[in-house]
């Protein structure tokens, strides 16, 4: 996996994902929402609370319900990569079952390990079970669903391409999650991005401040739009 120094992580959690989206327009111009940021069918239903949670997809696909032939050491392996990395990561879970979104493709099970083994959030196309369970592992989770079981229960492949709301995440993917849904950084522009999220934080602190202040006139709108 490729990775970036550990500071430019850092640097990306000080922003909301919204931020992140806006620099990374600007380092690269406008792309497909779909190679971006996650649609609005994700829910966020275990804070990071108050940064986002930043790190590097560990992808994987699930079928929870019809049940497929599968390695099963593939899961296992699965794990071990969380561990082998020596980076955060965040899963990036899909349900890609003959019925999809029917049964969850994490528990509480899965949490306790993913967070001691080093993951920081878990990203889902699909459903989640056990949520007090998982708040309790202390592992952010965003997932496009919830319900109370699943059946046959396999994991197909991992560390290959998946889509969660929308949005198509290769391993090793930068992901920012927070309320808003995920955001997406390549490795190859995180630096950058991080940069400009400085300057675009920077930007709108002096918009929201011009336009804060007391006795806001006409005159002082007219004033803005001809510095614009």
């Amino acid at each position: 996996m490729k990775t970036v120094d550990s500071s430019v992580i850092e640097a990306l959690a000080a922003y909301d994902s919204a931020t992140v989206q806006n620099a990374g327009i600007i380092v690269r111009g406008y792309v497909h929402a779909d190679i971006d940021y996650t649609d609005p069918r994700l829910r966020q239903y275990i804070s990071p609370n108050e940064k986002p949670a930043v790190g590097y997809a560990l992808t994987s696909t699930w079928t929870p319900i019809t049940g497929s032939n599968s390695d099963g050491y593939a899961r296992t392996d699965y794990f071990d990569s969380i561990a082998r990395a020596n980076v955060p990561i965040i899963v990036a879970q899909q349900d890609i079952d003959e019925v999809p979104s029917r049964g969850a493709i994490i528990g509480d099970g899965m949490a306790f390990q993913m967070s001691a083994l080093g993951a920081v959030g878990a990203l889902v196309e699909g459903n989640a079970r056990d949520i007090p369970g998982i708040e309790k592992a202390g592992l952010p989770l965003w997932a496009t669903g919830r319900v109370p079981g699943h059946g046959p229960f396999n994991m197909i492949e991992h560390e290959i391409p998946v889509t969660v709301a929308s949005l198509q995440i290769n391993p090793g993917d930068i992901l920012v999650c927070d309320a808003d849904g995920a955001t997406r950084v390549p490795v190859e522009e995180a630096v950058d991005v991080a940069k400009m999220c400085a300057e675009v934080r920077a930007k709108e602190a002096a918009s929201h401040k011009f336009f804060s202040m007391p006795n806001f006139t006409i005159e002082n709108w007219e004033g803005w739009k001809s510095k614009s």
